[in-house]
Formats: structure tokens, C-alpha cells, sequence
């Protein structure tokens, strides 16, 4: 009944949301590609022939907005839902905490890369502070594979929770990165803990 409910409440708030809406009108598969694209606007972490990893890419949102906006880009999306191509993009349909995963992706490349951004999450279980954790351990997961592929001016993007695990994804991304900064998207939902932590240089 409580599920029910829920679902009720996320088709009528889904239903009222202005980035929704704008989603649909101009072709973009999910709300999240105005996240992108402020978190581009205020931090210029993607140029034109860059090298992009899409982590938890579905629907391809994100994608979208790399492969439309940027020319010359060459991208590849991981997700454990299949999508709809995108573009000249690379999928890989799989688990990216597999080794398997990032040795496809390593692969793939064959060279470091210019950006990895991740909107990973878990599906909620209705806990926030459960959901909080495994979504932070996917972020740090994230966080140490970028530090190993990424370029030296390279750029890092994650999902991050405010939780018990955001100190210390924080602390770590400061003993990878030279700068960091912590953002709320303007079409991130005011009621939402998630955040988007971005990440510059390596060290």
C-alpha cells in the first residue's frame, strides 16, 4: 500500500515538473541532462573532442547532452539497463564494479581519458541513509578508477549524497584532485540530499 502510494506521488510530482516537460520538448531522454549542463555552464568540464566515460548512463541523458552539444567526442556509456543508441557512442551493458567492466573499458580507449562522470545510484529502498551509503561507495568506486585513466588536466563528475559516507569521498578527492568543488544544480529537486562533486587535476 505504502509502495502504492509512493508511486502515486512521483507520477503527479513527475507530472508538474517543469525540467520534465522541457525534457520532453526538446528530445532529451531524462530531467538529469539539465543537471549536466549546469554543472558544464559554471565548471567547463567538457570541450569539443573529448574523451568521455558515462557511468550509469541510463536512460542517456548525460550521453545525450555530450554527443549533441560537443563535437568530435568520443564516448562510452555503462549501465546494467540496456539503452537506445546514442549517436556514435559506445555502450556496454554490465555491472561497472566488475573487473570485467573496467577492463572493457580500458580496452575500449586504449589511453587515458578527458572526463569521467558518474550519476550512479542504487534504487531506492526506501532508507535514505541505506541508500546514502552503497550510493557513496559506488561514487568512491568511481573516484579511484578516474584517478587511474584519467589525463593529468583530467576532469571527474559523481553523484554524491549528503550521508554518512560524503566527508569522507571529500577527504579522498582531495588527495587525488587539486581542486574540488561541490555542487546543487539549480534543477537538482530542493527536497533531494544529492549533490555533484567535481574534480580537476590530478595530483
Amino acid at each position: 500500500m505504502k509502495k502504492n502510494k509512493i508511486s502515486k506521488e512521483w507520477i503527479k510530482r513527475q507530472r508538474r515538473d517543469i525540467y520534465v516537460k522541457k525534457s520532453k520538448q526538446e528530445g532529451f531522454r531524462s530531467r538529469a541532462v539539465y543537471k549536466l549542463q549546469e554543472i558544464n555552464d559554471k565548471h567547463r568540464i567538457i570541450k569539443n573532442g573529448f574523451s568521455v566515460i558515462d557511468l550509469g548512463a541510463a536512460p542517456g541523458g548525460w550521453s545525450q547532452y555530450v554527443i549533441q552539444k560537443f563535437r568530435n567526442c568520443k564516448l562510452l556509456s555503462i549501465d546494467l539497463k540496456e539503452m537506445e543508441p546514442i549517436g556514435n557512442s559506445y555502450q556496454i551493458v554490465g555491472d561497472f564494479n566488475e573487473k570485467s567492466s573496467k577492463e572493457k573499458i580500458i580496452n575500449y580507449f586504449k589511453e587515458k581519458v578527458d572526463l569521467v562522470m558518474s550519476d550512479m545510484a542504487v534504487n531506492t529502498t526506501g532508507n535514505k541513509n541505506l541508500d546514502s551509503v552503497v550510493t557513496g561507495e559506488l561514487s568512491l568506486e568511481a573516484l579511484r578508477f578516474s584517478k587511474s585513466e584519467l589525463k593529468p588536466n583530467g576532469f571527474f563528475v559523481s553523484k554524491i549524497f549528503m550521508g554518512s559516507t560524503f566527508n569522507e569521498i571529500v577527504n579522498e578527492a582531495k588527495l587525488t584532485f587539486k581542486e574540488i568543488n561541490i555542487f546543487k544544480p539549480p534543477s537538482s529537486r530542493k527536497e533531494s540530499k544529492e549533490s555533484f562533486i567535481i574534480c580537476k587535476k590530478l595530483r
